[in-house]
């Protein structure tokens, strides 16, 4: 069992940290809210004063937090990590940054002589309380290999996409693609219903048939068709519209650096940027089905 930093207990943070604790590792974590750090300690994690205590020694620093510019100032800000993590350590940061940033977080680490991945998550809040997200990373194969001794615990699908970067490529290609297709099911769900169909029988003719896709078959964005989706909780936990929001733009930056087409992409984004704004950021993602309904 290895000793773990963990830095950064938010939502998907604290239930990651839990679980590599569960597993037998020495978890030491560290956050700027006192109630975020106690959750995870009545879990069997340490808790340390400061990120630069929380690192002291370790073998593995993982790092879980919301932008960019957190995850630099993190580790080569003025009071930055890279002058106190052992040379030996790896550092995996788990965050869903743009990939310029975490370039730039592998090659200032490299000049102290600190290995790094990049390795954002899929899966949601219900996935790192399960212990079921998919880590997609990006770095030297070999880092890949032995970062998984701790990704394993927090996760059963573990991919590697290349080079520092490509894992965070990899993620905002993925969410682009699935926000397209939950405002295009919650489009073609509510024609349906709008023309009198049951949107059950809907969902189950899509799902045999051509439209078939992910938010049909385990995430269906209309309320009461499907259980134990945020859909059917009043769009509440799962995958925050915020947080959409926040990859589309990430995924717009991408396609302006490579000069890559993406209207389909652009478009999602504008809708869930307008739903956004009308107040529903704290919503699931899905609840873009709200957009489509007709208004009274």
């Amino acid at each position: 069992m290895a000793k773990v930093a963990f830095i950064g207990l938010g939502n998907m943070g604290g239930p990651m940290a839990i679980n590599l604790a569960k597993a037998g590792h020495q978890v030491t974590a560290f956050d700027l809210s006192a109630s975020a750090l106690a959750q995870v300690k009545a879990e069997g994690v340490a808790s340390a004063g400061s990120a630069i205590a929380a690192v002291t020694d370790a073998e593995f620093v993982i790092s879980m937090l919301p932008a960019g510019k957190h995850v630099i100032g993190l580790y080569l800000g003025e009071q930055g990590l890279a002058n106190h993590i052992a040379k030996t350590a790896l550092v995996i940061d788990c965050s869903t940054i743009d990939a310029a940033s975490a370039r730039k977080v592998g090659a200032g680490l490299a000049e102290h002589g600190i290995a790094f991945i990049d390795a954002p998550v899929s899966g949601g809040v219900g996935g790192a309380k399960a212990g079921t997200l998919t880590f997609i990373t990006g770095g030297a194969a070999a880092d890949f290999e032995r970062a998984k001794t701790v990704l394993s615990n927090m996760g059963k699908n573990l991919f590697h996409a290349g080079d520092i970067g490509a894992g965070q490529v990899a993620k905002i290609c993925n969410n682009m693609l699935l926000s397209i297709l939950m405002a295009g099911t919650s489009e073609a769900l509510q024609m349906g219903i709008d023309n009198g169909l049951d949107p059950k029988v809907l969902s189950d003719i899509m799902l045999k048939s051509s439209g078939r896709n992910w938010t049909l078959e385990l995430y269906n964005p209309c309320p009461d068709v499907m259980e134990n989706v945020p859909s059917s909780n009043g769009y509440q936990g799962g995958f925050l519209v915020d947080l959409m929001a926040k990859d589309l733009g990430l995924a717009l930056e991408a396609s302006l650096q490579s000069n890559s087409s993406t209207p389909m992409g652009s478009l999602a984004r504008s809708l869930y940027v307008t739903h956004q704004r009308a107040g529903h950021g704290k919503l699931d993602f899905s609840s873009i089905f709200k957009m489509f309904e007709k208004k009274s």
